[in-house]
């Protein structure tokens, strides 16, 4: 049937997607390929495109049409109601905070990339003040608007519907597991041979062309995306348009490779998502936890599991030449299980890398309740890292000045990553159960049934379900973090 009203906020909603597409695409230039110069400016465009969003959002003639909609009868309730919470958060913010955080997340962004090449915390602590401040304000504002504490506000922006009341007694038990568990597998780890490295160097053109192919085996189509270099990989772009990046060394080729391999989970979704509501909201990915579920259920369920290092071995050396010992499957396993008590996150092997988001989820969730000051932030971080795993960055560059999250005003995000990772190792399961070939499919580097798996569990869900009815459809239960913790002592507690 036909509502008018609806069909209006349709229109309205698909143009909002666009204006949102664009800033992807200008986020992505910004990290790929724009000259330093052009920050200012990229920083007024991004504050432009963010306050015309805004306005679209919170036009008085939304509310109207939301109110006429649901007494015509919406024909799908589940884009209505993330049309009206949308609505609803927009109008909680004033146009002039949406702007000025636009512009100072963007400035803030240029210097903590000068601030971090010279460890100096001092370069980024005034603009990363105003970008503090700027988000306290955001929080306060939707805190209000929602019935959500502040942090909780900022979290339901990445994964809505899970809160800091949720994520804490998870994480909560896995620091204790991880306390029992980390020194049991470091013990096992040093009984057996040391892992034999690769013999460089890596060509980075040779990296760029095994990184690529070996994405487009996965699944990526390369008619709708692009593998280029950043800082920091990510991916990004449209659902028709998306955009990797990872970056090489000559001197070995795991980072940039898994790099790739990790994004390509995530750009997977985003192709996968259903294209009947391309442009609206229920169209979009269910949230930050569920976006790193993909990305983790590619990278480490399934591109480290036993069945593909037997595919990948032979590629890599056909790659790069040497000796065949290196690429053995076993020895591939040594490499890339390796446990390390590190001070890079993104650098973590997959047991210790929670303690890094746990750090980060305490900290920020402080910085925005006012219990910690940005002054005091280098500090707090050498603290908890080393309560955390006994170690202490020897200098901010591998503490607290590593990650662009913050810098760019994405507070409340960091908790998606372990949850994502949980929820990577409850999907797996599900998936291995309801398709027995699966690893023999991975065996020959056919990620097919996992694939196919996913795109009727998960990616062509879209954003109807939350994450935990997400994992309840697709498992039969909501999140359990068991299912972890049982997939990390398969992998790393077993002599």
């Amino acid at each position: 049937m036909s509502n008018a009203a609806y069909d209006r906020l349709k229109v309205r909603f698909a143009r909002i997607a666009t204006l949102g597409e664009a800033s992807a695409m200008l986020h992505w230039d910004a990290a790929a390929v724009m000259p330093p110069g052009g920050g200012e400016a990229r920083g007024e465009q991004l504050a432009t495109l963010a306050g015309l969003g805004h306005e679209l959002l919170t036009a008085p003639e939304v509310a109207e049409d939301l109110a006429a909609a649901a007494a015509e009868g919406a024909w799908d309730e589940a884009n209505l109601d993330l049309m009206r919470r949308a609505h609803l958060r927009a109008t909680a913010l004033p146009t002039a905070l949406v702007e000025a955080s636009a512009r100072a997340n963007s400035a803030c962004e240029k210097i903590w990339r000068e601030a971090k090449a010279a460890a100096d915390f001092a370069r980024i602590r005034p603009a990363l003040e105003t970008v503090v401040r700027l988000q306290r304000e955001t929080a306060q504002a939707l805190a209000g608007a929602t019935g959500l504490t502040p942090y909780d506000a900022l979290m339901d922006s990445y994964q809505r519907g899970v809160t800091a009341a949720d994520v804490e007694p998870v994480f909560a038990a896995y620091e204790a597991f991880l306390a029992d568990a980390l020194p049991r597998a470091e013990a096992i780890q040093a009984a057996r041979p040391a892992p034999i490295l690769p013999e460089g160097p890596f060509p980075t053109a040779q990296q760029r062309a095994l990184c690529q192919e070996l994405s487009a085996a996965i699944g990526l189509d390369y008619t709708h995306a692009r593998l280029d270099e950043s800082l920091h990989p990510f991916c990004g772009g449209t659902p028709t348009d998306v955009r990797i990046t990872t970056f090489y060394s000559e001197a070995g080729f795991e980072k940039s490779l898994l790099g790739v391999l990790h994004e390509t989970g995530h750009a997977l979704y985003e192709r996968g998502l259903p294209t009947a509501y391309a442009r609206q909201p229920v169209g979009e990915a269910a949230g930050m936890a569920a976006h790193e579920s993909q990305s983790l259920i590619m990278e480490m369920q399934a591109c480290r599991s036993d069945a593909f290092l037997s595919f990948l071995g032979p590629k890599l050396r056909a790659s790069f030449g040497g000796a065949a010992a290196p690429y053995a499957p076993a020895n591939l396993a040594r490499l890339w299980r390796r446990i390390s008590r590190g001070f890079i996150r993104v650098d973590a092997d997959e047991l210790t890398y929670p303690a890094h988001v746990i750090l980060r989820f305490r900290l920020e969730r402080a910085l925005i309740g006012g219990d910690l000051t940005v002054a005091d932030l280098p500090s707090a971080w050498n603290e908890a890292l080393h309560r955390l795993l006994g170690i202490t960055p020897p200098d901010d560059a591998q503490g607290c000045l590593q990650d662009i999250h913050w810098h760019d005003g994405a507070f409340g995000y960091f908790p998606s990553y372990t949850l994502g990772a949980m929820a990577a190792a409850q999907l797996m399961r599900a998936a291995r159960a309801a398709t027995p070939g699966l690893d023999a499919a991975l065996a020959q580097g056919d990620t097919g049934p996992l694939l196919g798996w996913l795109r009727t569990h998960v990616h062509g869900q879209g954003a109807r379900l939350g994450f935990q009815d997400l994992l309840r459809a697709a498992t039969g239960k909501p999140l359990d973090p068991a299912d972890f913790t049982t997939h990390l002592t398969e992998r790393y507690l077993t002599a």
